[in-house]
């Protein structure tokens, strides 16, 4: 049921379809086959996220970013027709927790914005960092930037606000699409994986701290 109201959606919108996909034949994408395999074989959430012996980890951190990118944005994909600018007018994680926008280019200063609006500048922005040689290199021997971990701090941290948004302002619709054990796995999946590696302030972690 989930993957026809996937499709149902990214039929009649196709804003929010996962963008970056790993090159056959690379490195990447034996290790995101290597990921995705014990994910799929049904083993301890704990014990999927930890580094395999021998791979690298900046690699291993490389392929969950990207692959943590397109399941969220699928995610909130499913939900954007019931995160509007007139439902969520503000991007925040309940009463207490409010996030504001902030880049190098458009919004120098954190700027407040509506859900929808935030999610539009996440993903764009997420993306263009991932496609962004430099930053992630996929040519085999070119070696990571120094502040590549900072970067993917940045970013999950950034994920980790959609999950706070869905989860505190949209569940109902969640439930009410069967999406539920999903959205619960991907969830549980991306929390081991900061914590395996801490690579989110755990300040950030307080709005869904009793899940």
């Amino acid at each position: 049921a989930m993957a026809l109201c996937l499709k149902q959606v990214f039929n009649k919108d196709k804003t929010f379809r996962p963008r970056k996909k790993f090159e056959p034949g690379t490195q990447r994408f034996e290790l995101y086959k290597k990921a995705q395999a014990s994910l799929k074989s049904g083993l301890d959430l704990k014990a999927v996220v930890q580094l395999p012996p021998g791979e690298s980890i900046n690699d291993w951190i490389a392929v969950h970013v990207v692959d943590f990118f397109n399941r969220i944005n699928l995610i909130y994909g499913t939900m954007s027709e019931f995160c509007t600018e007139r439902s969520c007018p503000i991007m925040s994680g309940g009463l207490k927790y409010e996030y504001r926008w902030q880049d190098d280019s458009k919004y120098k200063k954190p700027t407040k914005l509506s859900a929808p609006q935030y999610m539009c500048m996440l993903m764009d922005w997420i993306e263009m960092l991932i496609n962004n040689e430099d930053v992630f290199p996929t040519r085999i021997g070119v070696p990571f930037p120094r502040q590549f971990q900072q970067v993917c701090t940045k970013i999950l941290t950034r994920l980790f606000r959609v999950f706070v948004h869905v989860y505190i302002h949209h569940f109902d619709s969640i439930i009410s699409m069967g999406a539920e054990a999903h959205v619960n796995t991907c969830y549980k999946h991306f929390y081991y994986f900061i914590r395996e590696f801490s690579l989110i302030d755990h300040r950030e972690l307080e709005p869904l701290v009793r899940m």
